[in-house]
């Protein structure tokens, strides 16, 4: 059975090893080789098969083997003796036209070069202005049921307006209303209830209406204000209304709303009721689907009859085609909503659907509060004056079929914006050899200079610091996915330095060589520290209140007890006599004298100084000495009780070895010897007397009473038990100590 298994395991062992040997390979050629193909015929065939692939056009260049050889990475095609001013190898370029000013948005105009499998980045910057030309359009819902809201508009609309006036120096208005469609199931349409819905409770309404446009955006309140007070209800039978229907004509008929192109552009939709969807239009037969188109007549929506309701993806689509914010809102919210708005910055790219699928786009957000969100095209809580940064990063996966050469032109835009950014992608898919046609033949060293030593920044560096190609004297940057390569030398890029609240180099300065090179007015590794020493400077002139260092625009206390934003706090350093050692000696080294005040501003900065004859009559405070090198001691009060504490200094010092108090001295000390040897006496005549009386009675000693202080009492010790039961057979012991004099005087 064992031999009959053998040539079965054999066949097994072979099929494994073919089959490695197959995954080596296809792993070998997609990650090594992927530049070696023998269908590879010509520079465009190479150049398609990815950002690492060039293609070599030198003359006699591996003489006698395939053309499919010329293609290869660089590093490879230098190996084999290709020449660099032969190799055909299409960097990523990232141009920036400056030129176009902007007041909100920039750049405005970007020019970039991709090669198939390559990327390009680029930062397009965002600010919020803090006053910005806004166009609002009231659009009411003048329903039965909006009675109410349609009273409180007539006040709160004209309030809202002056409010949103202090926020925009250019503000304009402009009105319009809706009910719903005018036909059947949606309305009653029996004759008289189509020129007054309200028949029935006598009151007098206006025939119901898919959207009128009543008054252009304009700035004269007047006129807005009157509007207002003229609008009537009207009334229809179910319960949505119309409201996507005037949506969309207010957000498409341009021209009749009188959308201004340079203003922020607000529908404020008011209503207490959803809206119809498309397919409700089938209940009234209307079986059209909405063109999207503008369809007014005398201001009136002529095809609100024969066309459905717009889909909620139509809507959309039109308003973010036409940068309208639509707000939904009743009674006094509108104007929060207003903030809201105005506070979110949010991308948005757009790209001909055709080409698409050959590109793809990552936006990363940059946000004043310092996130950094990566994927995410939104920052919100964005105040006026604050600018948003967004990395944005294009990649071309390949060539088109044909037409590589034309320009594709991607839209890059802050969503209710008025300006947006031009991308125009430059697809390098073909070789300047073609245009010569000499992608084989050798284009002479005339042609181009081969001299590579223009392209260093020194003779000791590689050439384009290694991290570019020199073609005809000038460097051609290399591409990276961590961010863009520039400079003469290739020597700058914008990712190989430390980023400061999701800036390269603190936002101050340039990446060069992997070091931050500073611009004017900032310091640091990171150029996030301000040159200037004016955020340290006190009231007094002195940095840090004299008590610190300026470092980084922040005071750095040198006295560890020091605090606060000018080191001007120290709850502790002023209630030690020590602590103003330093101001008193200034004064005393100065002479007591007026010119001191200004020469010790620096020693006594925390402290108020004063001279005074007799410091004796000052009474609030603590007294301090200064020892000075006389040896004397001058003495000054230190009076806590004002915001500063103030120092009084006196004139005259106490010098401890004058004359006076030498004198002083001697007569105390004399003082005191005479009493001590004075009572020393009388002590020794009291003992003495004492003595001389107990030897002339000495009887006396042994005749004390009980109650004489000298008495040594009778020692009785007892043992007692306290028991109910028997006692115990135990003697009961008693001790009695006498002193032997006493007995002996019982015996006689």
């Amino acid at each position: 059975m064992t031999s009959c298994m053998r040539p079965y395991c054999d066949l097994i062992a072979v099929r494994m090893l073919l089959l490695l040997l197959v995954l080596v390979l296809v792993r070998s050629d997609s990650a090594e080789n992927r530049c070696l193909s023998s269908l590879i015929s010509t520079c465009e065939d190479c150049l398609r098969r990815g950002p690492e692939c060039a293609w070599c056009s030198q003359e006699r260049f591996l003489d006698g083997a395939h053309v499919s050889q010329r293609c290869g990475s660089v590093s490879d095609l230098r190996v084999r003796g290709c020449e660099e001013a032969f190799i055909e190898n299409p960097n990523v370029k990232v141009e920036v036209n400056a030129t176009i000013s902007s007041t909100q948005v920039s750049p405005r105009e970007i020019n970039i070069h991709l090669r198939p499998g390559g990327e390009a980045t680029f930062v397009i910057e965002v600010q919020q202005l803090e006053r910005y030309p806004v166009d609002l359009y009231y659009l009411v819902d003048v329903s039965a049921s909006m009675q109410d809201n349609l009273d409180q508009l007539k006040t709160a609309g004209l309030a809202l307006s002056h409010q949103m006036k202090e926020h925009s120096s250019d503000f304009r208005v402009g009105f319009g209303s809706f009910v719903d469609k005018p036909v059947s199931p949606y309305i009653d349409v029996h004759p008289s209830k189509l020129l007054n819905p309200c028949s029935d409770y006598e009151v007098h309404c206006r025939p119901a209406h898919g959207f009128i446009h009543v008054l252009p955006i304009t700035q004269n309140m007047t006129e807005f204000t009157r509007v207002i007070q003229e609008q009537r209800i009207s009334g229809n039978m179910d319960t949505p209304e119309g409201g996507f229907d005037a949506m969309l004509q207010a957000t498409v008929c341009q021209k009749d709303i009188g959308w201004r192109p340079e203003a922020k552009h607000l529908l404020l939709v008011m209503t207490d009721q959803p809206s119809h969807l498309a397919l409700d239009s089938k209940l009234a037969g209307i079986v059209v689907p909405h063109d999207g188109r503008c369809h007014l007549e005398d201001n009136i929506y002529s095809q609100t009859t024969t066309m459905e309701h717009p889909t909620i993806a139509q809507l959309a689509e039109k308003l973010l085609e036409n940068s309208v914010y639509s707000i939904f809102a009743v009674d006094q919210v509108q104007y929060q909503w207003y903030e809201k708005l105005l506070s979110d910055v949010e991308l948005q790219i757009g790209l001909e659907d055709a080409q698409a699928p050959r590109f793809w786009v990552n936006v990363t957000a940059f946000c004043p509060n310092g996130s950094t969100v990566s994927g995410s095209t939104k920052c919100s809580s964005v105040q006026p004056k604050q600018t948003v940064f967004f990395k944005v990063t294009v990649g071309m996966s390949c060539c088109p079929a044909e037409g590589g050469d034309q320009d594709v032109l991607m839209s890059v835009r802050p969503v209710g914006f008025n300006e947006s950014v031009t991308v125009r992608i430059r697809q390098d898919c073909g070789c300047g050899c073609t245009e010569t046609g000499r992608c084989h033949d050798d284009a002479g060293p005339s042609a181009c200079p081969t001299e590579t030593d223009v392209c260093r920044a020194d003779r000791s560096e590689p050439v384009c610091s290694g991290r570019g190609a020199c073609k005809c004297g000038t460097c051609v940057c290399d591409s990276s996915r961590l961010g863009n390569i520039y400079g003469k030398f290739c020597e700058m890029d914008d990712f190989s330095c430390p980023y400061v609240k999701g800036l390269v180099c603190g936002g101050h300065g340039q990446c060069v060589s992997s070091e931050c090179v500073c611009l004017p007015g900032w310091t640091g590794e990171t150029c996030d520290c301000p040159a200037s020493t004016e955020s340290c400077v006190s009231d007094d002139g002195l940095i840090c209140s004299g008590w610190g260092k300026c470092v980084c625009g922040e005071c750095v206390c040198d006295d560890s007890r020091r605090s606060g934003a000018l080191c001007e706090k120290c709850p502790i350093c002023d209630s030690s006599c020590q602590s103003h050692w330093s101001c008193v000696n200034c004064h005393l080294s100065n002479g007591l004298g007026s010119d001191a005040y200004q020469l010790c501003n620096r020693s006594c900065a925390a402290s108020s100084v004063e001279y005074v004859d007799d410091i004796t009559e000052l009474v609030r405070g603590k007294y301090c000495l200064y020892p000075s090198s006389e040896k004397c001691q001058y003495r000054f009060l230190m009076d806590l009780a004002s915001e500063r504490p103030q120092l009084h200094i006196s004139r005259h010092p106490v010098c401890v070895w004058s004359r006076r108090y030498f004198k002083t001295f001697l007569s105390a000390f004399l003082l005191t010897v005479t009493l001590g040897i004075g009572m020393l006496a009388a002590v020794r005549q009291l003992l003495r007397a004492r003595n001389c009386s107990w030897r002339s009675n000495p009887e006396q000693q042994f005749e004390r009473s009980p109650k004489d202080p000298s008495y040594v009492p009778t020692t009785n010790e007892k043992t007692i038990t306290y028991r109910s039961d028997r006692l115990p057979n135990h003697p009961v012991e008693m001790h009695s100590h006498m002193p032997k004099m006493l007995l002996s005087d019982a015996w006689q």
